[in-house]
């Protein structure tokens, strides 16, 4: 039996699968397995997988497209290993990242554990990252928006404590994880690791591109645990991610809606988007200060990145 079984949801991107799970296979010290769902692909998935001819590695798939809640149930239920790890088919894995949170669970008794992240461009540049919250700041901020860093390519969980909490919610496609990890947090604190151990690549497909899907998804997650949402700051984060895309128009309904709802600061924010939207959408792809943390972060995550560039 594996110690740790790795679900990886995937839908038409052969290409990026291909080095995520080149990121897995070379996990130091841990046992485990890779159940790849994929979600009615029609592209080169299955020879990407079947080329890779890993043992540990095993194909499972849905005939037609049932989303990434759906997929990753799919893989819960497929999965043998005393631990789950979820991992997005565009996300990428420091060689000890499932090793480190084992021993960190280990350490503390807990049933969940996370770390940190940077995040990269398509050619494996970091573009920026910074040291997640404590696991008492997450617990507090799970309150208001996802604290988690990275989405679910982070968390390592029990599968007897997964299936206490209970499995992705097949109705949402953005918030889908915060939702799990409220529920895994009603249960408990998580342990942590604070290393730059997840890399999330930054491209035109991401899922959290889609703005609106994530906003409505809101009400749903406010409802469902009785939560004070922080809209402002998800209006925020709504209307940099446009800016990134080049959808100045769209930002600045974004920051409007942040102003309605209490935030002024924003105001000054929609004038510099206005103006220069260039600086806004390339703020975090500022070079940290030399000898920073920051600077140190950055570095220990782009040595574990440089071997799996092309």
């Amino acid at each position: 039996m594996p110690e740790v079984s790795v679900v990886i949801p995937t839908r038409n991107r052969g290409r990026l699968l291909a080095l995520t799970l080149h990121s897995v296979r070379w996990q130091r010290g841990v046992e485990l397995e890779v159940v790849v769902v994929d979600d009615g692909s029609t592209d080169n998935t299955a020879q990407v997988v079947a080329a890779l001819a890993d043992p540990r590695i095993r194909l499972v798939g849905h005939d037609r497209p049932q989303g990434v809640s759906a997929a990753r149930n799919r893989g819960i239920a497929e999965a043998g290993g005393t631990w789950v790890a979820f991992l997005d088919d565009d996300d990428l894995w420091a060689p000890d990242k499932l090793a480190r949170q084992l021993q960190a669970a280990h350490q503390t008794g807990r049933s969940w554990v996370y770390t940190g992240e940077v995040n990269v461009d398509q050619g494996l540049r970091v573009l920026h990252g910074a040291p997640p919250l404590p696991p008492e700041g997450v617990i507090e901020r799970l309150a208001r928006h996802n604290a988690v860093p990275a989405g679910a390519s982070n968390v390592l969980v029990r599968a007897d404590t997964l299936a206490s909490a209970g499995r992705f919610d097949i109705g949402l496609r953005n918030n889908e994880d915060w939702d799990l990890w409220i529920r895994l947090a009603r249960m408990g604190p998580p342990a942590w690791v604070c290393r730059p151990l997840v890399a999330l690549r930054v491209h035109p497909g991401n899922a959290s591109h889609n703005m609106d899907r994530m906003l409505r998804e809101l009400d749903v997650i406010e409802r469902r645990h009785r939560i004070p949402v922080d809209r402002a700051a998800h209006y925020r984060w709504a209307a940099w991610s446009s800016l990134r895309d080049g959808r100045q128009r769209a930002a600045l309904g974004y920051y409007a809606r942040a102003v309605r709802v209490g935030d002024l600061t924003s105001v000054a924010r929609a004038a510099v988007a206005l103006v220069h939207p260039a600086v806004v959408a390339a703020r975090g792809a500022r070079p940290a200060p030399p000898g920073s943390a920051a600077q140190a972060w950055i570095a220990e995550a782009q040595a574990w990145l440089d071997p799996l560039r092309p």
